[in-house]
C-alpha cells in the first residue's frame, strides 16, 4: 500500500507556490498518495498562537522579504513578491481544491494554474470568473465544480480540513503531514524526502 501524504495548505500562500512543484516531484518520486487539505490560515493561527503578517513585527516582515527572494531565486521562480491582488479573499479559492478532490480527479494540474495566477500573473483568485477559467485551462468542467464550491458539502470539509491541522499541530502552509509527523514549510521539503527514502518510523515530540 503506497504511503500517504496529509498536504495542508492555502492558496494565498507563498510558501504553498514556492513549494508546490518540488513537493509533486517528490510525490512521483515515491509514488505516496496525497490527501489535499486547504485550510483557512486566518483561523489556523488564531488557534495555534500565529499572527496575520500585518500584525507581525517589522523585523518578521522584513525577513520574510529576504526570505521571498531567497527562495524565488532558489527554485528557479519568476514572482512579485507583493503581487496585485494579494491578499485576498481565499474562501472560494481553497474550496474549489476541495471540490475538484470530491470529483475524484486531482487538482494539481489547476492548482499549478491558480499559484502562477497569483503570484506570476497578479490576477485576483477571489474572482469567481477567474477561477472558472482557471479550472477550464486545467481541463475540468468549471460550471458543475462551482455548483460544488458554493454547496454544503465543501464549507463541511474546509471545516474539517481545519479542524484536523489544528489537532495534528499543524500551524502554517504549506504542512506535509507523513505518518503523523510534521513537515512545516516548504524549505522541509528534503527532509520529507529523505523521511520517505529511509522509510524510519516518524519522530515525536517526545523521542
Amino acid at each position: 500500500m503506497p504511503r500517504i501524504i496529509d498536504y495542508y495548505f492555502s492558496l494565498v500562500s507563498p510558501w504553498a507556490y514556492i513549494g508546490h512543484a518540488p513537493f509533486m516531484e517528490i510525490v512521483q518520486k515515491h509514488g505516496v498518495e496525497v490527501n489535499y487539505k486547504p485550510v483557512f490560515l486566518g483561523r489556523v493561527f488564531s488557534e495555534t498562537g500565529g499572527l496575520p503578517l500585518a500584525q507581525r513585527h517589522p523585523a518578521r516582515q522584513r525577513y520574510r522579504i529576504l526570505e521571498l527572494q531567497r527562495w524565488r531565486e532558489k527554485r528557479g521562480l519568476s514572482f512579485n513578491i507583493s503581487p496585485k491582488h494579494w491578499p485576498f479573499d481565499v474562501n472560494l479559492a481553497d474550496r474549489f481544491v476541495i471540490a475538484i478532490t470530491a470529483s475524484g480527479k486531482s487538482p494539481d494540474v489547476f492548482l499549478r494554474r491558480a499559484f502562477a495566477a497569483v503570484w506570476e500573473e497578479e490576477r485576483d483568485l477571489s474572482d469567481p470568473l477567474v477561477l472558472a477559467e482557471l479550472a477550464e485551462q486545467a481541463g475540468l468542467d468549471s460550471s458543475s465544480l462551482m455548483d460544488v464550491v458554493t454547496g454544503s458539502t465543501t464549507e463541511a470539509i474546509y471545516a474539517l480540513n481545519l479542524e484536523n491541522a489544528v489537532a495534528g499541530d499543524v500551524f502554517g502552509s504549506p504542512a506535509y503531514v507523513l505518518d503523523g509527523e510534521v513537515f512545516w514549510g516548504q524549505d522541509r521539503l528534503e527532509l520529507l524526502d529523505d523521511a520517505l527514502t529511509s522509510g524510519r518510523e516518524p519522530y515525536t515530540p517526545s523521542s
